[in-house]
């Protein structure tokens, strides 16, 4: 591995983007078999699923952009009308709708209680 790299600029606060210079070879081959895993069910609890089993309760979404001097943190607070897989989609009280992007979320904060499964 060369350890040289190069830092490119950015607006935020988080440490500078580094270009790492390495042989990436992918090789499905060699994972390990291991009987003792325990598999992954499609009813797991993520936040997409979460969310999609509270559409139409109040919450506020938490989230962070990093990259923005504009909107490093913002809170988005009204009503679930959808939940996917990496977004969610939120009414707030003057009929506002907002597109989230899970990607972007620190936390979601519910004012009352909430289905898990």
């Amino acid at each position: 591995m060369n350890n040289n790299f190069e830092t490119y600029p950015n607006q935020s606060t988080d440490p500078p983007y580094q270009n790492f210079d390495y042989d990436y070879n992918p090789n499905m081959n060699n994972i390990p078999n291991n009987n003792d895993t325990v598999p992954i069910s499609g009813d797991m609890d993520y936040a997409e699923n979460i969310l999609e089993l509270n559409v139409g309760k109040e919450a506020s979404f938490y989230m962070s952009y990093s990259d923005s001097l504009e909107w490093r943190d913002r809170v988005f607070t009204g009503t679930i009308i959808g939940a996917g897989r990496d977004y969610a989609v939120v009414k707030d009280s003057e009929n506002r709708i907002f597109l989230l992007w899970i990607v972007y979320l620190n936390y979601v904060e519910f004012r009352e209680d909430i289905t898990l499964r």
